[in-house]
């Protein structure tokens, strides 16, 4: 059984990578900042038969990142996979923007990618059969709407830093790629308490030159495309967004 280590799998983009690997057969541990939504994925895996385990810690604490680790080795092997999906957004006026909230964002998106990569490695390379990580960057590392100035700096240093680490990580045998996803609609794949049903209009949909909003599965299939079989695959980035930012819009 291969083993695939994911943050942030409790809710959104993480859930669905989560639940998409547990189908596949994967042991899957998930770390999750809220205790109940990640307490209703764990439960979700289990009962559909799944290895699966929950840690509840903050991606940007290195002692969190430990226990998680540990625990994952200890009860079900060392990660196969690392999926750095956490993150956090604060929109607000650039000149108005504290400091300390545009440190937060950096420390969970960015730091928090680091930290984790650096731990699931020395596992990994420790064990001497490789493996593969995954981090979650996003289309505004390279574009960006009006006061996203903290999460647009942690994504593109995330494509940054996966390639980087893709050359540092190579004589370990461990591939290191990353997607940048872009419209994700989550609302249905949050907890109980803040889970409500989609709704797009055919704008919304117009954006997308597939037609459609993107749904978690699409980055979960692209998770497992970096996976299972892209071995000649590292230190890239894919865009992963309906075609949207390819398509010219006059407004």
């Amino acid at each position: 059984m291969k083993i695939i280590a994911i943050t942030g799998g409790g809710a959104g983009i993480g859930r669905g990578i989560a639940w998409h690997f547990a189908r596949l057969g994967y042991g899957v541990s998930i770390l999750e900042a809220d205790r109940q939504a990640g307490k209703e994925a764990l439960q979700v895996m289990v009962e559909a038969g799944a290895k699966a385990l929950l840690s509840v810690g903050d991606v940007s604490k290195p002692a969190d990142v430990t226990r998680w680790l540990n625990a994952t080795k200890s009860k079900l092997g060392v990660p196969d996979v690392l999926v750095n999906n956490a993150g956090i957004m604060v929109r607000k006026d650039v000149l108005k923007l504290p400091l300390a909230e545009f440190d937060k964002v950096i420390a969970v998106n960015l730091r928090g990618t680091f930290i984790c990569s650096q731990a699931a490695a020395k596992m990994m390379a420790a064990r001497k059969r490789g493996g593969t990580i995954i981090n979650l960057a996003s289309t505004r590392a390279f574009m960006s709407e009006e006061g996203t100035e903290g999460y647009s700096a942690s994504k593109g240093g995330i494509v940054a830093l996966t390639h980087a680490m893709a050359i540092s990580l190579a004589k370990h045998r461990i591939r290191v790629n990353c997607i940048s996803p872009g419209w994700i609609e989550t609302s249905d794949w949050q907890k109980a308490s803040k889970a409500k049903a989609p709704k797009h209009s055919k704008a919304d949909r117009q954006q997308h030159p597939v037609g459609r909003v993107g749904v978690p599965g699409d980055v979960a299939q692209a998770c497992q495309f970096l996976t299972e079989s892209a071995d000649f695959m590292t230190g890239q980035n894919i865009i992963l967004d309906g075609g949207m930012s390819v398509k010219m819009i006059y407004v």
